[in-house]
């Protein structure tokens, strides 16, 4: 399991590189008005996960402005997909998931294994725990399921996560959903990244709440 995962942190990193290469040949302007973020003095300014960050130009390392430290691998390659991809297509207001992106249906059941039932080993039943945790890490309520928040992972970038509670004959059940336009914003792999690193947060809320 070691080598598979340093395997794959590698390939990211050629991956992200890859992208980068590729970036520094675009127009800044119009990277700047496609992913929502703002451009100057030869950086772009905009919020992941509510939280700030920068990226130069000349290299697209993205730098955390609160602790003004380069921020994780994750976010680095988040970031890169996202700038590489998106573009500027509104949000459609439309939920979608996982299965429904290109290719998705591939991937849906191993998403699903490390999103809604991760989220469902997390807070089983305790739907109270749920919310509290969304509310702690920016997520806003909405009329779905039993109960769902949405979070702005990206400027154009919504993600859902969504629990139905259960009854005697189906367990309590959880799902991230995108909406439609992700495709315009972030490739497939982009998106299982982005559903992987919010399962993160609320399993770090989750213990905090204890």
């Amino acid at each position: 399991m070691k080598v598979r995962s340093e395997e794959t942190e590698s390939g990211l990193l050629r991956k992200v590189g890859a992208l980068r290469a590729d970036l520094l040949t675009r127009e800044p302007l119009s990277l700047a008005k496609n992913t929502g973020a703002e451009y100057r003095n030869g950086r772009f300014y905009l919020d992941i996960w509510a939280k700030p960050v920068s990226l130069a130009v000349d290299d697209f390392v993205a730098i955390d402005l609160e602790d003004k430290t380069p921020c994780d691998g994750l976010t680095q390659a988040m970031l890169a997909y996202y700038f590489h991809t998106s573009d500027g297509t509104p949000v459609s207001g439309e939920w979608i998931a996982f299965s429904e992106l290109p290719h998705g249906q591939f991937y849906a059941a191993a998403f699903q294994g490390y999103t809604g039932n991760k989220l469902a080993a997390l807070f089983g039943d305790n739907i109270d725990s749920f919310k509290q945790a969304a509310v702690m890490i920016n997520g806003r309520a909405q009329i779905f399921g039993d109960a769902a928040f949405y979070f702005q992972a990206l400027p154009r970038v919504p993600v859902a996560a969504v629990c139905w509670l259960g009854d005697e004959d189906f367990p309590t059940s959880f799902r991230l959903l995108f909406d439609d336009s992700i495709r315009h914003h972030l490739p497939t792999d982009g998106c299982a990244i982005l559903g992987s690193m919010l399962v993160r947060k609320f399993a770090s809320a989750k213990m905090q709440i204890g």
